[in-house]
């Protein structure tokens, strides 16, 4: 799947890029004719649903030329919402000190699923520093299949 959302992003990031909209981020969810594309954009101002259609518009203009996935899927343009979804290491750094949930993509020790602030980031090893309950932990964001910011209420 990654090459998917990859390839996607390289697609449609200049032209979201021009319409003055940041890229958070592309997610693919593979089900058959029930498939999913995710596209969540974002602004200083915020994203309202205008912001969604629009781009959902551009988007569907540019799949129907360009064709990126072969098979048959809906595609939904959102923001990112209160619990933000991460997807590369830039987002870990911008929001460093603020609590995540995320699950990795093969078990350390018999767990996938952990919980906890981001404590540092490293660019140098590709790392995250995640203070949880039971102390820190150092997790590849290769390893990182999900990542999302926690709603502090």
């Amino acid at each position: 799947m990654a090459k998917i959302t990859e390839k996607i992003t390289d697609l449609i990031n200049p032209t979201l890029e021009d319409m003055g909209y940041e890229l958070v981020g592309v997610e693919y969810v593979a089900s058959g004719k029930h498939s999913t594309l995710r596209v969540f954009i974002d602004t200083d101002q915020g994203i309202g649903i205008e912001d969604c259609e629009k781009v959902s518009h551009q988007l569907s203009a540019i799949f129907d030329v360009e064709d990126p996935i072969a098979s048959q899927y809906n595609l939904e343009v959102s923001s990112p919402g209160i619990e933000r979804p991460l997807f590369h290491i830039g987002h870990y750094q911008r929001f460093l000190g603020n609590d995540v949930a995320l699950r990795l993509v093969r078990p350390i020790e018999g767990q996938r699923k952990f919980k906890g602030a981001i404590g540092s980031v490293s660019e140098v090893n590709n790392t995250i520093e995640l203070v949880t309950e039971l102390g820190p932990i150092t997790l590849d964001i290769d390893m990182i299949e999900k990542a999302n910011l926690v709603a502090d209420f």
